[in-house]
């Protein structure tokens, strides 16, 4: 930990990074967000810079995993009696979503803003993105089951780590393989229940 990650810790590149998502109604029907349900800001407080955000040291990385549902797919959530009739594209028939970057210099008061469209051809499958990406689904995934599964739709402990260890890349600390161990010892703990089991249950209800 001291040599490998003493300098993310100590040396700040950029203060109060606020990340802002939007997604075009034209082509996600529904989305949610994976995690930081308590880093989450009021949609006022992305161009308020006397609201305080994360840091950003030397060499760290931030990934935000969301699940979306695309337009015209079926979704968990019942459309609104009461919702707009039409739907009006974005800007850019290409475009799938637009991410906003606040951050602040280590000196600054001031924020600065980025803006990335992402367009719909950009999209790739599962299996053709980055190891660290698919590595963090894993991680994701991970939580989500030791939070009681409700989203995860049959993705099981194995599937975890079936995931991460399709994607243990340059692992020269042996982090991503002592994590699929944690997977492996997760189910170990966890009551597995048999179809004969699940049926009597059934019955018995």
């Amino acid at each position: 930990m001291l040599v490998s990650d003493l300098s993310s810790t100590l040396f700040t590149i950029a203060k109060d990074v606020k990340i802002q998502v939007e997604f075009n109604p034209a082509e996600v029907a529904e989305y949610r967000l994976i995690g930081y349900e308590n880093r989450m800001l009021a949609r006022e407080d992305f161009n308020n810079d006397k609201v305080d955000a994360g840091d950003i040291g030397a060499g760290h990385r931030i990934t935000a995993l969301y699940e979306i549902v695309p337009a015209g797919a079926k979704g968990r959530i019942d459309p609104l009696r009461y919702s707009a009739a039409q739907v009006t594209p974005a800007i850019g028939n290409d475009e799938i979503a637009n991410v906003r970057l606040r951050y602040k210099l280590p000196d600054g008061d001031t924020s600065r803003l980025l803006e990335y469209p992402i367009a719909r051809s950009t999209l790739v499958a599962a299996d053709k993105t980055s190891a660290d990406l698919r590595f963090a689904a894993s991680v994701a995934a991970f939580g989500q089951l030791l939070r009681g599964g409700k989203y995860v739709d049959g993705f099981s402990y194995a599937d975890v780590a079936s995931l991460a260890r399709g994607s243990l890349g340059n692992d020269s600390e042996g982090y991503r393989r002592e994590f699929v161990a944690l997977v492996k010892t997760a189910q170990s703990l966890t009551p597995q229940v048999d179809g004969q089991q699940q049926l009597g249950q059934q019955i018995g209800k």
